[in-house]
């Protein structure tokens, strides 16, 4: 069943569930009650105004929150709210999901719509996540959290201030998180979590869960049917895991997202085991074992009937049909040959299994072959750790470190065969030191990983990752060697970062001059996690951010800085406003011109060699390279980066260490041969191609002849004459027949002309 309309009004909705509510409240007209109420299947939806605010109950859910409120009106309700029937789903707004439609499709989002999400543990890793899912447009995101908000929080959780500190974090979530998409409805829970309470929700995923609770959890969305999609996710520091249970039979729809491979047919050979070639303008990108289908082929039409065919010893330009057409008709001319794409069925394994069999590890970094092993140890390490004492390792101890490499030891030990031969005590030590810290880039890049997994698992679009993954980033800590001392808590915003990185360096990320070019979906996100980690918030330091567009309705749905009241207005002003509201301490600077040689006089070489670092957020690539040049000139180092749907890249220019990003250049796009676009024209881009050549010879090429030629005749005609070529021969016979046989008198024959 397709979704139907969600509430789209401004009002905040809450949902009822407990009927004692329900029937203490005032139905009488809005004369004698401020509370507005409508139906929506069984369950109750009442819309609050701020003067008939109840109070904040340890269940709660909100629909479609106003953004610009201050307060949100929130009442008690069980879980049971989250049973909505499909009448709370709306249709795909395709102003705002445009790029999302272009890179899922419309099944894919009609899925996700329907979609309810549990988001297990709200610190910086479970915001981002709810973030994600949010803008992406899911139906439901319940926030679960039994904690309170800690000063701790805030260098991670880009919802929390500083007065929220003490609060619930689910609570002290919502409304910020509401303001990215009134559309989805979000809830919270604050109380114990059971997995009685899993079985409304698709997908659920805990961020901050121990592992005997994670077992019990897994087990139970394992065996529920339908099977509830798991995920488990942690960052400790520098380092990140994230297991995924899709259930015992997950089907994957379409593999990779990509469009089915086609090719040109020249020739098919009658034998057994026939011998496909297809023409040689474009490379196949079949492969051993694909499933095709044929079509539009000409003689051997046996091979029409849609029939999938599989294929074998796939070259460049030819394969081999595992089939006999040795009685088939002869091969005449045509034919298109296109891949078929199969559903890949996907067997997990509960978390209980797969911690002791984790089967082959997705890599993120080939030059740490030996690192995956090593960290799914050290995560059960950690999580005994916390088990026996109720505490994460204290950031510099070596006592807390020591003691966390001998667990890690006992616990390889009884791994038997799988025994790894070094457990490394120096990575194990820098894991204990940071191991209590969730830090805002580590939380940033793992909940773009876990959102991506989630929409995998509501929709069946793109392989999932299949089951742990493990991340580290020891790169990223100072080189010279710090005291203890270093690691001390200050009391302030920045703890978690100090425990790792220290007191140092989190000085000089305070008096950095930064300078980030455009605040589109990677801008804003840039500046989210700069203002969260202190850059550029000492009294020295200095953030520059430049874009000279402004805000769309199709932004908000990547573009999380911005709201709809916002339409219209500049980029780099909302954003740099909204960088000010997560970390007030940040110095930043908003700007609306655009990067170039045009504006040498604003970005003057005074700027220029008073940058720390460069961050690009642009979307061409004629800007890249000119800021390339220029940090290259100066000597700044660069970080570059580009999205495309569900594809990006980055890249890190170091002065005197990598190559810049001008030193490397994407190939040209394929441009069809002309002999081939005007004598057969047998794709579709080379019918574009056809199309555009006739058009701009008949409608603009011939007329500014003509017209040059009539402006003035000797001079066209001794140029035409000098060139003595087949192009001019051709030029003049054109001219003539445009003035003789095709001339216009009125502005009504050269209509009908073109008719």
């Amino acid at each position: 069943m397709l979704p139907r309309k969600r509430t789209a009004s401004d009002e905040v909705m809450v949902i009822e569930a407990d009927p004692e509510i329900s029937s203490n409240t005032n139905h009488k007209g809005a004369s004698t009650s401020s509370v507005k109420k409508h139906r929506l299947d069984s369950c109750t939806i009442t819309a609050v105004d701020n003067e008939s605010m109840a109070k904040n109950g340890a269940n709660s859910v909100i629909i479609g929150g106003n953004g610009d409120q201050s307060n949100s009106g929130v009442v008690e309700s069980s879980q049971s709210t989250m049973a909505l029937s499909d009448a709370n789903h709306a249709e795909i707004d395709e102003d705002l999901h445009s790029r999302q439609l272009a890179v899922y499709g419309r099944e894919t989002m009609r899925r996700l719509f329907a979609s309810n999400i549990l988001i297990s543990g709200i610190q910086g890793l479970g915001a981002e996540i709810a973030k994600n899912l949010i803008l992406a447009g899911v139906k439901s995101v319940t926030l679960h959290d039994e904690g309170a908000v800690e000063l701790w929080d805030l260098s991670s959780n880009f919802v929390f201030s500083e007065c929220d500190v003490g609060k619930n974090r689910a609570l002290a979530s919502v409304q910020k998180l509401q303001e990215l998409n009134k559309a989805v409805i979000i809830s919270t829970l604050t109380t114990k979590l059971t997995k009685e309470q899993l079985s409304v929700f698709q997908v659920v995923v805990f961020t901050d869960i121990s592992l005997e609770k994670a077992i019990e959890f897994n087990d139970y969305c394992h065996t529920h049917q339908p099977p509830i999609s798991f995920i488990k996710a942690e960052v400790r520091g520098l380092f990140g895991s994230i297991f995924c249970d899709f259930g015992p039979e997950f089907t994957v729809v379409d593999v990779d997202g990509e469009d089915p491979h086609t090719g040109i047919i020249a020739s098919i050979s009658n034998d057994n085991l026939a011998l496909v070639t297809c023409v040689d303008d474009e490379r196949l990108e079949f492969q051993d074992g694909d499933l095709v289908v044929f079509s539009e082929v000409d003689g051997m039409t046996e091979l029409n009937n849609g029939k999938p065919r599989k294929i074998k010893s796939a070259k460049r330009y030819s394969f081999t049909l595992e089939e006999d057409t040795t009685n088939f008709g002869r091969y005449i001319k045509g034919g298109i040959v296109t891949q078929v794409k199969e559903p890949k069925v996907l067997n997990f394994k509960p978390l209980r299994d797969a911690l002791k069999d984790p089967s082959d590890y997705l890599l993120s970094d080939f030059s740490k072959f030996d690192r995956p092993p090593l960290l799914h140890l050290a995560f059960q390490a950690l999580d005994k750790f916390v088990s026996d004492l109720g505490r994460f390792p204290a950031a510099g101890s070596e006592e807390d470190a020591n003691k966390l490499i001998s667990i890690s030891g006992n616990i390889n030990e009884s791994l038997g065969d799988g025994m790894l031969e070094d457990i490394n005590p120096k990575l194990l030590r820098f894991f204990a030191f940071g191991s209590r810290a969730v830090l805002n880039p580590m939380a940033a890049m793992f909940g773009g990983i876990v959102g991506q997994e989630v929409v995998k698992a509501c929709s069946g679009k793109f392989h999932p990752l299949f089951q742990f993954f493990y991340f580290d980033s020891v790169e990223s800590l100072p080189t010279e060697p710090m005291d203890p001392s270093d690691f001390r808590p200050l009391n302030s915003r920045y703890d978690a970062q100090i425990s790792v990185f220290g007191s140092k360096l989190q000085k000089k990320l305070e008096e950095a001059k930064v300078f980030i070019v455009g605040s589109g979906a990677l801008g804003c996100e840039f500046l989210k996690n700069i203002a969260l980690m202190g850059v550029s918030c000492g009294s020295q330091g200095k953030l520059t951010v430049t874009d000279d567009d402004v805000i769309e309705k199709s932004n908000l749905s990547r573009q999380f800085l911005f709201r709809d009241w916002n339409i219209g207005q500049a980029k780099s002003t909302v954003a740099a406003s909204a960088a000010a509201s997560i970390n007030p301490c940040l110095n930043i600077e908003s700007l609306q011109n655009r990067v170039g040689p045009e504006t040498e006089n604003v970005f003057d070489d005074t700027f220029w060699e008073n940058l720390t670092v460069v961050i690009n957020a642009l979307d061409n690539v004629n800007a890249r390279l000119y800021v390339d040049q220029r940090c290259l000139y100066f000597q700044k180092p660069l970080l570059e980066s580009g999205t495309l749907g569900a594809k990006c890249n980055t890249q890190m220019v170091i002065p005197h260490l990598t190559e810049n990003y001008g030193a490397s250049r994407d190939p040209p796009e394929k441009q069809a041969p002309m002999c081939t676009v005007h004598s057969f024209p047998h794709n579709i881009d080379h019918c574009l191609t056809w199309a555009r050549s006739e058009f701009e010879g008949l409608l603009e090429k011939t007329p500014a002849e003509v017209n040059a030629n009539l402006s003035n005749p000797d001079e066209y005609k001794a140029a035409q004459r000098n060139a003595g070529d087949a192009q001019a021969r051709d030029n003049l016979e054109r001219i003539l027949e445009c003035l003789e046989t095709e001339k216009c008198v009125t502005f009504q024959d050269c209509i009908t002309g073109l008719v």
